[in-house]
């Protein structure tokens, strides 16, 4: 084995493409948890940490309606202003690239996503739910001839029926996106699940010349191991999260992400100085991660946010309470 090069691990050589390319959501994912009032000097550290850590893409936040999610009472990360976006990055001199997510029916999108030459930002992802499709492939042309790199995140799969996620796919892949990305919203799925994506999704995938992402959640403390199938059988865009900071049970952790790739531009020590000054100090406020109110949301393939705001309530830690209310609802 010649010097410098990536000792296999248990996983063997699957895990090392080096066309695999890694995205950060810890600023967009995370601020679900505290309406993205994160302070500068962490979204600072986070993107530090991005650029030292040799990871691709960071997901800075939303840029989402401010009539919606008015200013006051939501941090800036959920519209991603430019001058906010250059106050953390400048002129982002590095290989690092900046990506900033518009949800369909939450963005003012034609006003608030500038021309790509006016902007830092490199990629925009856009979010949608299989009804609202047809919004988001506007969105994505929008994006596109702003001259942006572009993904569409089709959320909550675990809900739709595979007629439907066929003639989405089939939209999809004539339109202009370049990566399509299965979301486990509700982290309800199991890896035999993600292989059945992995084939539908790469079938449309490569008629239209896409690539195919994973964006995996963790209410099973499956998002690393399905991050990990969706690898194996060929997706080559994986978002996770430093220290799995995400929306409920988290995403899948950056720091197991990367020691798994095996690929040796990743450097997990800035990750880890990140999550220990940076992250786990926010984890006794924000609460994110495995917890039994989320695992029985993924369980019965639900949102979380029944379990976000029973975490959030005076009977916190009453599991069979909640069980309870979600059996018999009524």
């Amino acid at each position: 084995m010649s010097e410098g090069k990536p000792q296999a691990g248990p996983a063997g050589w699957v895990s090392y493409r080096p066309e695999i390319k890694v995205l950060d959501c810890t600023i967009r994912d995370g601020g679900l948890m505290n309406d993205h009032r994160f302070s500068d000097e962490t979204v600072r550290g986070v993107y530090r940490a991005c650029v030292e850590g040799g990871v691709d893409y960071m997901e800075i936040g939303y840029i989402n309606s401010r009539q919606q999610f008015p200013p006051g009472e939501f941090g800036p990360w959920k519209h991603c202003v430019e001058s906010d976006v250059r106050r953390i990055v400048g002129d982002n001199d590095t290989p690092l690239k900046i990506a900033a997510m518009a949800d369909a029916e939450k963005s003012d999108y034609q006003e608030d996503i500038l021309p790509k030459s006016e902007s830092v930002i490199d990629m925009i992802r856009i979010a949608t739910y299989i009804h609202q499709i047809p919004l988001a492939l506007d969105m994505i042309k929008d994006a596109h001839d702003k001259g942006y790199e572009t993904s569409l995140n089709l959320m909550a799969l675990s809900t739709v029926h595979d007629r439907d996620l066929n003639e989405a796919l089939a939209l999809v892949a004539r339109s202009e996106v370049q990566v399509v990305c299965i979301v486990d919203s509700f982290g309800a799925l199991y890896g035999e699940q993600i292989d059945d994506y992995l084939k539908t999704f790469q079938m449309y995938a490569e008629e239209g010349g896409k690539l195919v992402g994973m964006h995996a959640h963790n209410n099973r403390q499956l998002a690393f191991a399905n991050t990990i199938q969706a690898t194996i059988r060929g997706a080559n865009r994986l978002d996770a999260s430093l220290a799995g900071l995400g929306r409920g049970a988290g995403n899948c952790p950056m720091e197991l992400l990367l020691s798994f790739l095996h690929n040796p531009k990743f450097r997990l020590r800035p990750v880890l100085h990140c999550i220990q000054h940076h992250i786990e100090p926010m984890r006794a406020d924000l609460k994110w991660g495995f917890d039994y109110p989320y695992m029985m949301t993924g369980v019965l393939n639900q949102h979380p946010r029944a379990g976000m705001v029973f975490n959030e309530s005076e009977h916190r830690g009453d599991v069979i309470r909640f069980y309870d209310s979600l059996e018999n609802p009524d």
